[in-house]
């Protein structure tokens, strides 16, 4: 894509492996089959897409000396990411989510990341050189989860504000770390630098006072937010600044897993984005890119090249 040997992007957050359950109920309290490790973490996947569609993309985290560690590493240097900011943890264990979903189609989670290797990406890791050359931060709410992911993400978003560049954010938080007061603070801190805001359904409304989505709409634009992807899952999604407002309606496919598809969304959409390319082109790509996620069982085994989704839209009416 032309334009795109001009910025360079970053994001700070969790790397782990995920591992799912093969059956669905309501979470682990009893023995059950699993299937995995697959590579995962919100961040992983957003820059794994990002860097399959040719963009320049660096990605800050800690993972252990371990084969979990090993995965995803292996799986995001193929893909093109920059991982020289990823540090090795010699004594904690690469970070870890199981999965179950229920009949409903939400999920259940067991994490580990605040005692895995990732709670000490402020030792391994090289974020200085990696905030040095990049022009564009993404930050994710699922990497506000630890003292050391907020304080880096918040450093590098004002250095890279600082000399210009840009900030976008999806605030796709987990539920359990809804009820931090501090998260709150950060949140807001975080938005009052967004350029490009990417939430997800009701998160819309997630950080403003206003709680009906056209009023919050109006409300993130006066803040100074230039540009709004709203991820609306079955229902689309839309873009909205001050000058322009479109919807589209999403592609149909059959889905076999979720996980991973706002992720690849935000990935694709952000890397036209910064190509400078029309709203209705970024999210038309972004939404193939989300729906080619969904037909694939694994988190990150969804994300896409160029080729392939730019493939899937001719193929298929919107």
């Amino acid at each position: 894509i032309k334009g795109l040997e001009m910025t360079k992007a970053l994001i700070i957050g969790e790397v782990l492996v995920e591992i799912m359950a093969t059956t669905i109920g309501n979470g682990f309290d009893e023995m059950q089959s699993l299937i995995g490790p697959f590579p995962s973490g919100a961040p992983a996947i957003f820059a794994d897409q990002m860097a399959k569609m040719g963009h320049t993309v660096a990605l800050v985290s800690c993972v252990g000396d371990d084969a979990f560690g090993r995965l995803n590493i292996n799986r995001l240097i193929t893909d093109g990411v920059d991982i020289s900011g990823i540090g090795i943890d010699p004594d904690r264990p690469t970070g870890s989510a199981f999965v179950r979903y229920r009949n409903d189609g939400s999920r259940d989670f067991i994490f580990n990341i605040n005692y895995s290797a990732c709670g000490q990406v402020n030792k391994y890791a090289d974020i200085k050189r990696s905030v040095a050359d990049c022009t564009h931060i993404h930050i994710m709410g699922s990497s506000l989860s630890t003292p050391e992911f907020v304080k880096l993400n918040i450093q590098a978003a004002q250095e890279i504000k600082a000399k210009g560049g840009t900030v976008s954010f999806d605030p796709n938080v987990r539920k359990e770390m809804l009820a931090s007061g501090d998260l709150n603070s950060t949140l807001s801190m975080v938005l009052s630098m967004t350029d490009l805001f990417l939430p997800s359904g009701e998160e819309i409304t997630l950080l403003t006072l206003a709680k009906e989505p056209e009023l919050a709409i109006q409300e993130l634009l006066a803040l100074g937010v230039k540009a709004i992807a709203h991820k609306k899952g079955v229902a689309g999604c839309r873009y909205i600044s001050k000058e322009t407002d479109i919807n589209l309606p999403a592609f149909k496919v059959d889905e076999v897993d979720p996980t991973g598809a706002g992720d690849s969304f935000g990935g694709a959409f952000i890397t036209h984005w910064l190509a400078n390319k029309r709203p209705h082109e970024c999210l038309e790509i972004a939404a193939a890119a989300g729906a080619l996620a969904v037909t694939r069982r694994g988190p990150m085994e969804g994300t896409s090249s160029y080729e392939q989704i730019k493939s899937f839209v001719a193929s298929h009416s919107n």
